[in-house]
């Protein structure tokens, strides 16, 4: 074995090696993803007839805020629990938690219960998307993870288009409990498969906790989470709460850092930060891309929908020309990758793709076509598909096996992150936008008037409506393209170090980058 191939001193587990047969077992790790993505997008469509047979309209927000908060706070611990214990285990271990969630959920008899139950069910959405890229990284090495890129890029877009639209239908047909109760079958199925398929050694280590660590970190977490949901909308950004939310999280992240350079087993290495400057530049480009993915899918509909007088029916369907384009180019740059081994084109152009598609997207107004704005949707969504993907692999490839699930668990973290604070900024603009145009109650678009009741509106009354919800929209997207601008001079500073060829430890990230220098002649 040469030095390379050796497995790095101290690693807290030996490496996983990945099984021949690697889409089977990988199709049971994509079922559970889709089975977390799907779960937010149906209970959305659900909501309305949720509140009126349990009631509590004025803790309806918690529904949602609970299930993020424990998604956001366990996606760490989950993945350094992964690393410790063996990456299989603690996947089956959340998909039974989520599945118990959804159990519960469904047999909620009141709001409060519901809320705390969707929080039970937040927890293993967090190790299903802290497990499922780490998990992958275990079943091939970057210079193969190409091939199958296009997998994933389909369940994530089967998630957003077919969940509302599933919703709907599971809503008007079974009623709102199937919307919770339609994961058990869907979960026994991810259990017994994964189980059977997923064939990596379990492994436990001799280590202590970091529960100092994990205390800081989920303190945190909650806090950035809370500033992100209720900033400009339950609470003023200059208000007291939020004041004091943001300096809780900022405190939060000076101790946690504190306390992982003393931790004999730190929760989030420092180390997967400062080995290789990939990691942190990925981070980046992941954090950007979870604020231009949650930014399109909760206000392109909102505008068509609006402004274009599409059925709302059809909400599930107006992002495909977003998502067709992700699907298509997650193949084309995978395939490239495993072909040549080259990587770092994709996240340039894919940012300037997001960039010039989201400036076109700022342009609309009450007059603009669908077939323009499909247009718009097909530039970002092609952008989307060079970089999602590629930079996840990219984030991996920089860290050594042993820390892979603290790596993948902090990109699920800061996607997360990026969609929360997406949201949060995006809100706050489209209520700016909209206060003192909008019919009562449609100023945060939860409560806004179908093209009937729009068009039994005064004139004056919904054209100065119309005009506003253009002019938030407006702001939304060109915000978003500036930040892609930024995320393009993180993607010019990206190092192509050489891709593993095989499942295994990775060479310490100072050795691959000098393989990747040519040596001075």
């Amino acid at each position: 074995m040469s030095v390379s191939d050796a497995p790095p001193s101290g690693s807290p587990a030996p490496p996983e090696t990945a099984p021949k047969s690697v889409r089977p077992a990988l199709l049971g790790v994509l079922l559970a993803m889709l089975l977390s993505m799907l779960d937010s997008t149906i209970v959305g469509t659900a909501m309305p007839t949720i509140v009126g047979d349990l009631g509590g309209l004025e803790h309806i927000s918690w529904v949602v805020t609970a299930y993020t908060l424990a998604t956001a706070a366990s996606t760490p611990v989950w993945g350094k629990f992964g690393d410790l214990y063996g990456r299989k285990h603690m996947y089956l271990i959340a998909v039974v938690v989520f599945v118990l969630g959804s159990a519960l959920s469904g047999a909620a008899h009141t709001m409060t219960q519901l809320i705390v139950f969707r929080a039970l069910q937040g927890l293993g959405a967090g190790g299903i998307g802290a497990g499922a890229f780490a998990l992958i990284a275990s079943l091939a090495p970057p210079r193969e993870r190409g091939r199958y890129q296009g997998m994933t890029a389909s369940i994530m877009a089967i998630g957003t288009i077919g969940g509302p639209l599933l919703g709907g239908f599971i809503t008007g047909h079974l009623g709102w409990r199937w919307a919770f109760f339609i994961n058990l079958p869907l979960g026994v199925l991810t259990l017994v498969w994964c189980q059977l398929m997923l064939r990596l050694p379990a492994t436990r280590a001799k280590a202590r906790i970091d529960w100092p660590g994990i205390t800081l970190m989920t303190t945190t977490v909650c806090a950035l989470t809370l500033t992100a949901t209720w900033a400009g909308s339950t609470y003023a950004w200059t208000s007291w709460q939020i004041l004091g939310l943001f300096a809780l999280a900022s405190v939060g992240v000076a101790a946690f850092v504190a306390r992982q350079r003393r931790a004999a087993e730190p929760l989030m290495p420092l180390r997967i930060f400062t080995g290789h400057r990939n990691f942190s530049l990925a981070s980046s480009l992941i954090l950007v891309g979870g604020v231009v993915m949650f930014g399109c899918s909760l206000y392109l509909p909102l505008y068509q929908q609006t402004v274009q007088g599409v059925s709302a029916s059809r909400s599930g369907l107006l992002l495909l020309p977003l998502m067709i384009p992700v699907v298509i180019m997650s193949q084309v740059g995978g395939k490239v990758m495993s072909a040549t081994g080259r990587y770092k084109v994709f996240p340039i152009v894919g940012t300037v793709c997001m960039a010039v598609g989201l400036f076109l997207l700022a342009t609309m107004d009450t007059t603009t076509s669908r077939a323009a704005t499909g247009c718009f949707m097909a530039l970002v969504g092609t952008g989307m598909g060079c970089q999602m993907q590629m930079v996840t692999t990219i984030a991996q490839n920089s860290v050594e096996m042993r820390d892979m699930g603290a790596a993948s668990a902090s990109v699920t973290l800061f996607r997360t992150i990026g969609g929360s604070l997406g949201v949060a900024v995006f809100g706050s603009l489209f209520t700016g936008a909209v206060r003192g145009h909008a019919p009562a109650g449609a100023e945060t678009g939860e409560a806004r008037p179908d093209p009937a009741a729009l068009a039994r509106l005064p004139e004056s009354v919904r054209d100065g409506y119309l005009h506003a919800v253009a002019t938030g929209t407006q702001r939304i997207f060109l915000t978003a393209a500036v930040v892609c601008t930024v995320a393009f001079i993180a993607a010019l500073c990206v190092q192509e170090v050489p891709l593993r060829g095989r499942p295994g430890p990775a060479a310490q990230p100072q050795q691959a980058e000098e393989a990747a220098t040519p040596a001075a002649p």
